[in-house]
């Protein structure tokens, strides 16, 4: 079993309090509950190389240990904080001894493209079954030749059961406190403040516990909402970037910039800034928004988004609020449409359906003699030629003529799109 397990009484509780087994695992159901697909791996006596995506806190490194003592396989861990290309390199070459090696790579989204190019041709090779663990969104921080190479399996914040069970089993099972006599009073406080991360909650928890003075009468310490926010000095609706509240105000910033209202949108940039939000995730954020709800109803908030997204990324915290605010108050009062964001997925879902219907014959490349003597591009009209620039033709496959993607937004500035694709095609595309 991996030595990770092997922890001392001096640790901290969360410490202590790593599963040994997966049945004491908390968590993560729809992955190793009945039917989940890390349980039938698991069944299968077999692993695939996988990104554990999930908050802090959730149990990304437990579940890697867990997985590789349930399979009985060797098991080596690196830090993407610490370790480099040579580190990457004498695990490979070491586990080209041992069969069936995990390699654990915690924060991986922190590892270099040389150092994630040095893991692809053992992992294709199956020299070691890759477990990464992220708390960033693979799409991007994840090379893509790794990726493909990956399956990844995102991990939820814990809910306040899965919490309550860990609290309680801690009370009654830890060397340490279960020596202490601990009435449970309340608990909003210490659920609320942990986010979701079951380290933070444990951490939280071992705090309150030893440095609250036990009830005179009783002689137990009462674990209330008051003793937490005590021993935290924090109040309690403070945002936290790990957990669950994180995902509820980036909805509602985006949803407050599609919806145009300005002061909303200034609100929950504030929440996040205040809580230590990564500038650059909520520039991104801006970015793809611009596209998705703004579209050509306004195209300069695209640029404007890109422009904010490069300035937060050179210059940071604290100066990049006053840029994120000047974003967001463009974003937010801008024009809206989703007309772009329709449009691409509606011919996405007609390739999926119907496959890629060929090209016409006029629109083909012809760069040699026998492609020409085939037609291709015979009949090609160059729009530079004709009278303002369009010579009415046909681009789409002959199975799709007719068929209308793009539908301009209500706004004025896709009314003169409309009012150009009119004039340019008539009724073929009944705009």
């Amino acid at each position: 079993m991996p030595s990770l397990f092997d922890t001392p009484v001096a640790a901290p509780l969360a410490e202590r309090r790593r599963p040994r087994r997966l049945a004491d695992y908390a968590g993560q159901q729809h992955l190793l509950g009945e039917g989940g697909v890390l349980r039938r791996y698991l069944q299968a006596g077999r692993l695939p190389s996988l990104i554990l995506w999930g908050p802090p806190g959730v149990g990304k490194t437990t579940l890697a240990l867990l997985l590789a003592a349930e399979l009985r396989r060797p098991f080596a861990m690196l830090s993407a904080i610490s370790a480099g290309v040579k580190d990457v390199r004498d695990v490979i070459e070491k586990a080209r001894k041992q069969s069936g090696t995990i390699l654990f790579i915690d924060e991986i989204h922190r590892f270099s493209k040389a150092q994630q190019d040095a893991l692809l041709g053992a992992v294709e090779q199956g020299v070691v079954t890759l477990i990464g663990a992220t708390t960033e969104n693979p799409s991007f921080e994840v090379i893509p030749a790794l990726l493909s190479r990956c399956q990844v399996y995102t991990l939820e914040a814990l809910g306040a059961d899965t919490l309550r069970e860990i609290v309680h089993r801690a009370l009654i099972e830890d060397e340490v406190l279960k020596k202490i006599p601990v009435d449970v009073v309340e608990d909003h406080a210490l659920l609320l403040l942990s986010g979701g991360d079951a380290r933070k909650l444990l951490g939280l928890l071992e705090i309150v516990v030893q440095s609250t003075a036990p009830d005179p009468e009783t002689g137990r310490v009462q674990l209330t909402d008051a003793a937490v926010q005590q021993t935290a000095q924090r109040p309690i609706a403070r945002y936290d970037k790990g957990g669950e509240v994180h995902y509820d105000v980036i909805s509602a910033f985006i949803k407050s910039i599609r919806g145009s209202d300005p002061n909303a949108a200034l609100y929950y940039l504030a929440v996040m800034l205040e809580g230590g939000e990564d500038v650059k995730f909520i520039a991104r954020r801006l970015l793809i928004l611009a596209s998705e709800d703004i579209g050509n109803a306004n195209p300069n908030a695209l640029l404007l988004a890109q422009s904010c997204f490069q300035a937060c990324t050179v210059i940071g915290l604290p100066e990049s609020d006053l840029i994120l605010s000047q974003a967001v108050i463009y974003l937010a009062t801008s024009p809206k449409s989703n007309a772009a964001y329709t449009a691409i997925r509606a011919a996405q879902a007609q390739v999926r359906q119907q496959g890629v219907h060929p090209v016409p014959p006029a629109l083909r490349n012809a760069p040699t003699k026998l492609l020409k003597d085939l037609g291709h591009g015979q009949g090609y009209q160059y729009s530079h030629n004709a009278p303002g620039n369009f010579a009415y033709q046909e681009f789409l496959p002959d199975a799709l003529s007719g068929t209308r993607y793009y539908d301009p937004g209500d706004n004025p500035a896709e009314a003169k799109i409309r009012e150009r694709l009119r004039e340019w095609w008539g009724e073929k595309y009944e705009y």
